[in-house]
């Protein structure tokens, strides 16, 4: 007979990786996690693998999809989880459809897509039911992950200092992290007060992003990120010193507009963005005047630290 995993189960279990292996370091049955977009995008790494998800409910909630096609290595795990889902419910666990959400998270192809997403607790259920040796280091994983959310929530600053530690792994040198930092901060603080001021949520979002782009680099994010031959990395996360200050500035202009107009609805949103945008933007073109160097670079740091590549320049 299966057992059920509860909520506690899930915190216990989450306690006991963490104290078995000090932050920052991979456990033998357990990946460390990244954070690759701190504001809205969430990738999870297991052994290697992709796992997107969201917080939901204040809490994460994962792509399930993701989890079959990393625990089975099936090439159709869609059709997988659909047969699947027929098991589950004929094993007795009838109110699964009731526990799966359908989360917009970020496509291949760079779009945000309806996905069957499901929390830490429905996933143990779920990962019941696939007969592969890799579940249970994935159970332990995503015990840790859950674990390390409800720290999060008891204290915030724990996911600033996990965010450093990870950007410190990765090879990235203390000034550019406290810019990073410092760049998530105005992120937060601008979508925080979108939120105050009647603008939808990622769709909306994503739509005055660019407009900030367009007006401060000339490009929209999506199209930075081929600039850069990036694909689904985070794009901030691939910006040097310079990259990061003018978008910093064109967002932290947006807010100080939007602030003082006391702008309301999307429309009027839209027009603050590519005005915030454009303080950005003039500042950057006087500066390549000046300099006679461009701001925007193509260079990335997918196979070259962010530290090493620095001390080359």
């Amino acid at each position: 007979m299966q057992s059920q995993f509860g909520l506690h189960q899930v915190i216990e279990l989450g306690k006991n990786i963490i104290t078995a292996g000090s932050f920052g370091k991979v456990s033998t049955e357990a990946d460390s996690y990244a954070s690759m977009n701190a504001a809205n995008t969430h990738v999870a790494l297991f052994q290697g693998k992709h796992i997107r998800r969201a917080i939901h409910h204040n809490e994460w909630w994962f792509s399930i999809v993701d989890v079959i096609a990393v625990l089975t290595r099936s090439d159709r795990p869609r059709k997988y989880w659909n047969d699947l889902k027929v098991k589950v419910i004929r094993e007795g666990y009838a109110e699964v459809s009731e526990k799966i959400g359908q989360l917009k998270l970020e496509a291949p192809d760079g779009k945000l897509r309806e996905t069957d997403c499901a929390n830490t607790e429905t996933l143990f259920r779920i990962i019941q039911s696939i007969p592969y040796p890799k579940a249970e280091p994935f159970k332990r994983w995503l015990a840790r992950v859950g674990y390390e959310r409800i720290q999060e929530i008891d204290d915030p600053e724990l996911a600033t200092k996990r965010t450093r530690a990870l950007y410190k792994a990765k090879g990235y040198s203390d000034d550019w992290i406290e810019k990073r930092m410092r760049g998530i901060a105005i992120r937060e603080e601008l979508t925080d007060e979108w939120k105050k001021r009647n603008v939808g949520a990622d769709r909306e979002y994503a739509i005055l992003t660019a407009e900030i782009s367009k007006a401060a680099f000339g490009m929209t994010p999506s199209e930075y990120k081929k600039f850069k031959h990036l694909e689904r990395q985070n794009l901030r996360d691939h910006m040097d010193d310079l990259e990061l200050i003018f978008t910093m500035l064109g967002e932290a202009s947006t807010t100080k507009i939007t602030r003082a107009k006391n702008i309301q609805g999307f429309p009027q949103n839209k027009q603050a963005a590519r005005e915030g945008g454009s303080v950005a933007g003039n500042a950057r073109k006087e500066l390549e005047r000046k300099s006679g160097q461009k701001v925007s670079i193509t260079g990335n740091y997918l196979k070259e630290p962010q530290n090493i590549k620095r001390l080359k320049k």
